[in-house]
């Protein structure tokens, strides 16, 4: 990427401290920004996130412990915030929590809910509370969704249909930020090697990969997100105001092989039990 200075800017990253957001928030910093970070339930070593940035000359991050479903925490980060800033130029909400599903009995109102409550609900939320705290809407705001509104992934039911709101949401509030000079744009990644991804897909996932000969490469790697969400806010990447980017490396051709592929292996368990 051409270099993108983004010095005297301030960034807000919700899910900050670790996968995407973590990314995200070095390729801001990498480029001058002022980094804010949430997190809620822990993260790396900080002296060892500190030292990520040093090597790349960024400024220090601020972290932040924040739970994005309670509204009290939100309006103390921002409070905490505003003591240092006068603005927040970039708003990424990147937090999400979503229960694996593995068949219909584990579709649980409640979990559904929770999972609206966390991986949805905050795009809208710290917006508002942004304009309450700092009198504007930050410049640009990113929401994060991935490819499964649109594709099937086994046990990414729940974080699908957070993501579907997620960019419907995005959509419209775009009409109303948009007359006071605020852009909202969401980035559908598809499948990002985190943790999480690992946590929701376990073992087999990995073991389709091998067994079809298929190069863990075709995943698209957290500093690749980061450099994309960079490229969007800086304008490097351009879209309309509103508009759903979709930014992956074709894996989502092998939907139908992988659900099958599951398919197949969990007879292939029952029979051998």
């Amino acid at each position: 990427m051409i270099p993108i200075d983004m010095k005297e800017k301030t960034v807000l990253i919700t899910g900050g401290t670790k996968g995407i957001g973590l990314a995200i928030a070095k390729s801001f910093g990498e480029a001058g920004a002022r980094t804010y970070l949430t997190y809620k339930w822990g993260s790396d070593d900080y002296s060892s996130l500190y030292e990520a940035f040093r090597k790349v000359d960024a400024p220090q991050p601020v972290l932040i412990q924040a739970d994005a479903s309670l509204d009290e925490d939100t309006e103390n980060l921002l409070a905490r915030i505003k003591e240092k800033e006068d603005k927040i130029d970039y708003f990424i909400s990147n937090v999400g929590v979503a229960q694996r599903i593995v068949d219909l009995a584990e579709y649980k109102k409640r979990s559904l809910f929770k999972t609206l409550e966390y991986s949805t609900w905050p795009l809208i939320e710290y917006t508002r509370k942004i304009k309450d705290c700092f009198g504007k809407y930050p410049q640009h705001i990113v929401g994060i969704s991935s490819s499964g509104p649109d594709h099937f992934y086994p046990g990414y039911d729940f974080v699908a249909a957070s993501k579907v709101l997620l960019e419907l949401f995005a959509k419209y509030i775009s009409v109303y930020l948009f007359k006071e000079g605020g852009r909202v744009n969401v980035i559908r990644f598809g499948p990002v090697n985190t943790e999480s991804f690992s946590l929701i897909f376990g073992n087999e996932f990995f073991e389709y990969l091998k067994e079809r000969k298929i190069p863990e490469e075709i995943l698209i790697s957290p500093e690749e997100c980061g450099k994309a969400v960079l490229a969007l806010c800086s304008g490097l990447l351009d879209a309309m105001n509103g508009q759903i980017i979709t930014v992956d490396k074709g894996f989502n051709y092998q939907d139908n092989l992988m659900m099958h592929y599951f398919d197949w292996r969990s007879k292939k368990t029952k029979n051998k039990q």
